[in-house]
């Protein structure tokens, strides 16, 4: 079993910048391809980037503009958010899947952390 744990969201301005982390326990945490997803009021989870090892895989609306990154000595991966737009906003949610390729569904990925809200507002 794998946990996640989110953390870094809030509110922000548009054109702001904000950093995610999500830290896992409970496996090898080297193994796993991580994505972040996201949840809008009223609408679908939706893919937003996905890692594995050095290859990502960005959602065109993000790209450019979100840059995923992991640390396996430290268990965590990051998102780092720049010019952020209030379409944005979202709950965001780190995701864990055993797959040897990354995978867009929601269904490719195993473990979810619990979320972290993203506002961008002025």
């Amino acid at each position: 079993q794998v946990q996640l744990v989110e953390s870094g969201g809030g509110l922000v301005q548009p054109g702001g910048s904000l950093r995610l982390s999500c830290v896992a326990s409970g496996g090898t945490f080297s193994r796993y391809v991580m994505g972040w997803f996201r949840q809008a009021p009223g609408k679908e989870r939706e893919f937003v980037v996905g890692i594995k090892w050095s290859t990502t895989d960005y959602t065109d609306s993000v790209k450019g503009r979100f840059t995923i990154s992991r640390d396996n000595a430290k268990n965590m991966v990051y998102l780092q958010m720049n010019s952020l737009k209030p379409e944005d906003t979202a709950v965001y949610y780190c995701a864990a899947s055993s797959s040897a390729l990354i995978w867009r569904g929601l269904s490719e990925y195993e473990y979810w952390g619990q979320g972290t809200q993203v506002t961008v507002s002025s």
